[in-house]
Protein backbone atom coordinates (compact mmCIF):
# COMPACT_ATOMS: atom_id res chain seq x y z
CA UNK A 1 0.00 0.00 0.00
CA UNK A 2 3.26 2.28 0.00
CA UNK A 3 2.04 5.28 -2.03
CA UNK A 4 -1.09 4.36 -1.91
CA UNK A 5 -4.25 6.30 -2.30
CA UNK A 6 -7.44 7.60 -3.32
CA UNK A 7 -8.89 10.57 -4.41
CA UNK A 8 -11.92 11.45 -3.56
CA UNK A 9 -12.89 13.56 -6.27
CA UNK A 10 -12.46 10.83 -8.37
CA UNK A 11 -14.02 8.05 -6.35
CA UNK A 12 -17.26 6.35 -5.67
CA UNK A 13 -18.58 4.44 -2.33
CA UNK A 14 -21.00 2.04 -4.13
CA UNK A 15 -23.07 -0.21 -1.26
CA UNK A 16 -24.60 -2.76 -2.83
CA UNK A 17 -27.94 -4.09 -1.64
CA UNK A 18 -28.04 -3.20 1.92
CA UNK A 19 -31.67 -3.82 2.28
CA UNK A 20 -33.58 -4.49 5.35
CA UNK A 21 -34.89 -7.61 3.46
CA UNK A 22 -31.24 -9.05 3.25
CA UNK A 23 -29.79 -8.00 6.23
CA UNK A 24 -32.33 -7.84 8.93
CA UNK A 25 -34.75 -10.35 11.10
CA UNK A 26 -38.53 -9.45 11.20
CA UNK A 27 -37.89 -7.89 14.51
CA UNK A 28 -36.05 -5.37 12.86
CA UNK A 29 -32.02 -6.20 13.97
CA UNK A 30 -29.25 -7.10 11.72
CA UNK A 31 -28.53 -10.88 11.60
CA UNK A 32 -25.54 -12.16 13.56
CA UNK A 33 -23.77 -12.91 10.90
CA UNK A 34 -23.72 -9.67 9.16
CA UNK A 35 -23.44 -7.50 11.87
CA UNK A 36 -19.06 -6.99 11.90
CA UNK A 37 -19.64 -6.00 7.74
CA UNK A 38 -22.43 -3.79 8.35
CA UNK A 39 -20.78 -1.94 11.25
CA UNK A 40 -17.55 -1.59 7.93
CA UNK A 41 -20.26 -0.30 6.05
CA UNK A 42 -20.85 2.20 8.69
CA UNK A 43 -17.56 3.18 9.15
CA UNK A 44 -17.00 3.48 5.12
CA UNK A 45 -20.33 5.29 4.64
CA UNK A 46 -18.79 7.94 7.77
CA UNK A 47 -15.23 8.39 6.24
CA UNK A 48 -16.96 8.43 2.52
CA UNK A 49 -19.22 11.27 3.73
CA UNK A 50 -15.94 12.92 5.81
CA UNK A 51 -14.08 12.93 2.14
CA UNK A 52 -16.93 14.40 0.06
CA UNK A 53 -16.81 11.01 -1.77
CA UNK A 54 -19.58 10.66 -4.18
CA UNK A 55 -22.09 7.60 -2.33
CA UNK A 56 -24.21 5.39 -4.30
CA UNK A 57 -26.89 2.76 -3.46
CA UNK A 58 -27.81 -0.19 -5.75
CA UNK A 59 -30.68 -1.80 -4.54
CA UNK A 60 -32.51 -4.53 -5.53
CA UNK A 61 -36.12 -3.27 -6.69
CA UNK A 62 -38.27 -6.22 -7.12
CA UNK A 63 -42.07 -6.87 -8.07
CA UNK A 64 -43.86 -8.78 -5.54
CA UNK A 65 -45.04 -11.05 -8.40
CA UNK A 66 -41.29 -11.31 -10.07
CA UNK A 67 -42.81 -9.90 -13.01
CA UNK A 68 -39.52 -8.21 -13.62
CA UNK A 69 -37.35 -10.85 -13.19
CA UNK A 70 -36.51 -13.82 -15.29
CA UNK A 71 -35.10 -16.84 -13.74
CA UNK A 72 -33.01 -18.87 -16.46
CA UNK A 73 -32.11 -22.75 -16.37
CA UNK A 74 -29.97 -23.65 -13.91
CA UNK A 75 -28.87 -26.82 -11.53
CA UNK A 76 -29.36 -25.55 -8.58
CA UNK A 77 -30.72 -22.03 -6.52
CA UNK A 78 -28.49 -19.44 -5.33
CA UNK A 79 -28.01 -21.63 -2.07
CA UNK A 80 -26.81 -24.23 -4.29
CA UNK A 81 -30.11 -26.34 -3.84
CA UNK A 82 -31.02 -28.60 -6.65
CA UNK A 83 -33.86 -27.12 -8.76
CA UNK A 84 -35.99 -29.36 -11.69
CA UNK A 85 -37.15 -25.54 -13.49
CA UNK A 86 -37.20 -22.36 -13.27
CA UNK A 87 -39.94 -21.57 -11.20
CA UNK A 88 -37.91 -21.30 -7.80
CA UNK A 89 -36.89 -17.99 -7.80
CA UNK A 90 -38.87 -15.65 -5.23
CA UNK A 91 -38.01 -12.31 -4.44
CA UNK A 92 -36.67 -11.22 -0.75
CA UNK A 93 -36.91 -7.40 -1.36
CA UNK A 94 -39.93 -5.64 -2.76
CA UNK A 95 -39.82 -2.36 -4.27
CA UNK A 96 -42.21 0.03 -1.98
CA UNK A 97 -42.35 -2.31 0.73
CA UNK A 98 -40.06 -2.53 4.52
CA UNK A 99 -38.21 -5.52 2.95
CA UNK A 100 -36.92 -3.42 -0.05
CA UNK A 101 -35.80 -0.28 1.81
CA UNK A 102 -31.93 0.38 2.81
CA UNK A 103 -31.40 -0.55 6.66
CA UNK A 104 -31.41 2.20 8.78
CA UNK A 105 -27.95 1.97 9.73
CA UNK A 106 -26.58 2.89 6.66
CA UNK A 107 -29.73 5.43 5.42
CA UNK A 108 -28.95 7.51 2.37
CA UNK A 109 -29.07 11.23 2.11
CA UNK A 110 -31.05 13.38 -0.16
CA UNK A 111 -27.85 13.61 -2.02
CA UNK A 112 -26.41 10.39 -2.46
CA UNK A 113 -27.56 8.12 -5.52
CA UNK A 114 -29.89 5.74 -5.12
CA UNK A 115 -30.05 3.30 -8.08
CA UNK A 116 -33.07 0.87 -8.59
CA UNK A 117 -31.76 -2.72 -10.59
CA UNK A 118 -33.35 -5.50 -11.19
CA UNK A 119 -30.52 -7.93 -12.32
CA UNK A 120 -27.26 -9.29 -10.28
CA UNK A 121 -24.50 -6.05 -11.73
CA UNK A 122 -25.35 -3.01 -10.28
CA UNK A 123 -24.76 -1.94 -13.77
CA UNK A 124 -27.06 -3.91 -15.94
CA UNK A 125 -29.92 -1.72 -16.87
CA UNK A 126 -29.23 0.91 -14.71
CA UNK A 127 -28.38 4.88 -14.48
CA UNK A 128 -25.30 3.86 -12.66
CA UNK A 129 -22.36 4.14 -15.21
CA UNK A 130 -23.87 7.61 -16.66
CA UNK A 131 -23.87 9.01 -13.42
CA UNK A 132 -20.32 8.14 -12.38
CA UNK A 133 -19.18 9.23 -15.63
CA UNK A 134 -20.91 12.72 -15.28
CA UNK A 135 -19.13 13.31 -11.96
CA UNK A 136 -15.49 11.55 -12.97
CA UNK A 137 -15.55 8.89 -11.14
CA UNK A 138 -12.90 6.27 -12.06
CA UNK A 139 -12.34 4.32 -8.75
CA UNK A 140 -15.47 2.36 -7.17
CA UNK A 141 -15.62 0.90 -3.36
CA UNK A 142 -17.76 -1.53 -3.62
CA UNK A 143 -18.85 -2.81 -0.22
CA UNK A 144 -22.31 -4.95 0.75
CA UNK A 145 -23.58 -8.42 -0.54
CA UNK A 146 -23.82 -11.08 -1.50
CA UNK A 147 -20.33 -11.88 -2.04
CA UNK A 148 -20.72 -14.23 -4.91
CA UNK A 149 -23.72 -12.90 -6.25
CA UNK A 150 -24.17 -8.99 -6.73
CA UNK A 151 -20.30 -8.09 -5.60
CA UNK A 152 -18.77 -10.69 -7.83
CA UNK A 153 -21.53 -9.70 -10.85
CA UNK A 154 -20.74 -5.87 -10.58
CA UNK A 155 -16.65 -6.14 -10.02
CA UNK A 156 -16.90 -7.72 -13.37
CA UNK A 157 -19.07 -5.52 -14.61
CA UNK A 158 -16.77 -2.73 -13.40
CA UNK A 159 -14.00 -4.34 -14.85
CA UNK A 160 -15.18 -4.72 -18.39
CA UNK A 161 -16.47 -0.90 -18.06
CA UNK A 162 -12.69 -0.13 -17.34
CA UNK A 163 -13.01 1.32 -13.61
CA UNK A 164 -10.47 0.71 -10.96
CA UNK A 165 -12.17 -1.06 -7.98
CA UNK A 166 -11.40 -1.55 -4.33
CA UNK A 167 -13.00 -4.40 -2.37
CA UNK A 168 -13.12 -3.93 1.40
CA UNK A 169 -13.82 -7.66 1.76
CA UNK A 170 -14.35 -7.04 5.44
CA UNK A 171 -17.38 -4.94 4.45
CA UNK A 172 -19.00 -8.09 2.44
CA UNK A 173 -21.69 -10.03 3.56
CA UNK A 174 -22.17 -14.03 2.55
CA UNK A 175 -24.32 -16.70 3.01
CA UNK A 176 -21.85 -18.88 1.79
CA UNK A 177 -18.42 -18.21 3.46
CA UNK A 178 -16.31 -21.22 1.32
CA UNK A 179 -17.48 -19.01 -1.99
CA UNK A 180 -16.28 -15.47 -0.25
CA UNK A 181 -13.27 -17.00 0.65
CA UNK A 182 -12.19 -18.26 -2.65
CA UNK A 183 -13.47 -15.02 -4.36
CA UNK A 184 -11.52 -12.76 -2.01
CA UNK A 185 -8.55 -14.89 -2.36
CA UNK A 186 -8.66 -16.51 -5.93
CA UNK A 187 -10.61 -13.99 -7.92
CA UNK A 188 -10.90 -10.61 -6.84
CA UNK A 189 -7.52 -9.46 -6.54
CA UNK A 190 -7.23 -10.56 -10.59
CA UNK A 191 -9.69 -7.40 -11.44
CA UNK A 192 -9.45 -4.99 -8.04
CA UNK A 193 -7.31 -3.85 -5.05
CA UNK A 194 -8.87 -6.26 -2.18
CA UNK A 195 -8.37 -4.30 1.63
CA UNK A 196 -9.53 -4.08 4.97
CA UNK A 197 -12.09 -1.43 5.93
CA UNK A 198 -8.98 -0.03 8.20
CA UNK A 199 -6.95 0.10 4.66
CA UNK A 200 -9.47 1.60 2.93
CA UNK A 201 -10.06 4.67 5.44
CA UNK A 202 -6.54 5.26 5.28
CA UNK A 203 -6.48 5.52 1.74
CA UNK A 204 -9.29 8.26 1.74
CA UNK A 205 -7.68 10.10 4.68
Amino acid sequence: MAGERLDPARTCLLLFDTLNGYLKTPNDGVHAEYAAAVANMRRLLDGARAARVMVAYAIGSHRKDGAMAHTPLTDTDNRLRPVSDASWWRPSVVAGEWSGEIVSELAALREDFVVPKYRWSAFAGTYLDGALRVHGVTTIVLAGGLTDIGIAATAFSAKDLDYDVVIPHDALTASERDNHDQLVKRIFPRMARVRTTDEVLRLLA
